[in-house]
């Protein structure tokens, strides 16, 4: 499913992608740097290296990749990374932080990431 729109946020901090049927979804840079499909993240992740994103780490550029994908380009000179629409998807049903955390009384509860 290719979305409607895709956004980059918050000087880079995340992206957010509004499906054809107008819901949101919002991924931290971090998390989709740490996920990278590349050959050479995937390579780097398997020998134990950069386990967590640089400081900063932002995201420059996000461009679709037919109808199945995201080419993402990052703040570090990244940009080889191919995300397919199930990856992304995949990403944003992990469970945050934000997950478990109680909210102070009288404040509203954020809503998860829905996969799309």
């Amino acid at each position: 499913m290719q979305p409607a729109t895709i956004r980059i946020e918050n000087d880079g901090q995340r992206i957010a992608i509004v499906l054809a049927d107008g819901a949101l979804v919002r991924l931290e840079a971090g998390v989709l740097w740490c996920a990278c499909p590349s050959a050479v993240r995937r390579r780097r992740r398997l020998s134990g290296l950069d386990q967590s994103a640089p400081a900063g780490i932002a995201v420059l550029r996000a461009t679709p990749v037919g109808n199945y994908a995201l080419n993402l380009a990052f703040s570090d000179g990244h940009d080889r990374g191919v995300y397919p629409w199930s990856l992304l998807r995949e990403l944003a049903s992990r469970p945050t932080l934000a997950d478990f955390l109680i909210p102070a009384a009288g404040t509203a509860v954020p809503a998860s990431n829905p996969a799309f």
